[in-house]
């Protein structure tokens, strides 16, 4: 009778632990799955005056035009500086680098205040100095970043610093870039670390979360560094293989000295 019972009652089992079994991985797939609460929509950009403030240390492009070309000619002198990349190799480009004081020195004009100011900024600024000094009628002035980079370091494919030529990159991109989370990724708590005015912040955000679409913070700006922390189950894994690493190795010494014995 006993064995009976337990033959009707094995399918409700199996039904039981099948049902635990697709609850689980469901759990599992929304922490792994971005922006998992959000439907289709559409969102209207909420940062759409978002622009990179000029850091001390920024490598800028600065020309000059205007109607008459030989008389812009003067402000658009190539200055080499010479800069440091990942190995400490010195290389040579082409630019303006923002110094440590936050300025600029431009033929002709001099120095000029840059660090805090947009690039919108800088070339009024140096629009008004062209036409104040009667330099040129009708200037204008172009403004670009010559390095604009963000770096992803953590539980990603590949960390390494991502260079964006074209000055817009948002964090999904850039994680991209770096080959995508591992699956040992915590999404839910990504670092954000940003220099603003001398000072540096960090924000956490959730890729799991919809609202990383609305965010402030969506898109990066120069300099900026997204750190991935490992979830517990990285942490555990290591933790283990610490524990038992060491028994490991000592039991295969005695299996060694038990076999040579053996063998003699």
């Amino acid at each position: 009778m006993k064995l009976t019972h337990r033959k009707k009652n094995s399918p409700w089992l199996l039904i039981v632990l099948a049902a635990c079994i697709l609850l689980t991985n469901c759990t599992n797939m929304k922490k792994v799955a971005y922006l998992n609460n959000i439907n289709e929509t559409e969102i209207t950009n909420a940062i759409n005056n978002l622009e990179p403030v000029i850091q001390k240390n920024d490598l800028l492009s600065v020309t000059v035009s205007s109607p008459n070309a030989t008389a812009s000619q003067p402000f658009n002198t190539v200055v080499t500086v010479s800069t440091q990349t990942i190995g400490y190799t010195a290389t040579q480009a082409s630019g303006y680098l923002v110094d440590m004081d936050g300025f600029i020195d431009m033929p002709m004009l001099g120095r000029i205040k840059a660090a805090g100011l947009t690039k919108q900024q800088l070339k009024d600024n140096i629009t008004k100095v062209l036409v104040d000094n009667k330099y040129l009628l009708y200037p204008v002035v172009s403004v670009r970043y010559l390095n604009f980079k963000v770096t992803v370091l953590g539980e990603v494919a590949r960390p390494m610093v991502v260079n964006v030529p074209d000055e817009k990159i948002n964090i999904l991109e850039a994680l991209g870039f770096a080959g995508d989370l591992t699956i040992y990724a915590r999404r839910d708590n990504i670092a954000l670390i940003r220099e603003e005015q001398g000072k540096r912040i960090v924000k956490r955000l959730d890729l799991n979360s919809g609202n990383l679409l609305t965010s402030p913070y969506y898109y990066l700006m120069s300099g900026d560094i997204l750190y991935v922390e490992p979830n517990k189950a990285k942490v555990s894994q290591n933790s283990n293989t610490r524990m038992w690493l060491p028994g490991i190795l000592s039991g295969l010494g005695l299996a060694a000295v038990i076999i040579d014995r053996i063998t003699r």
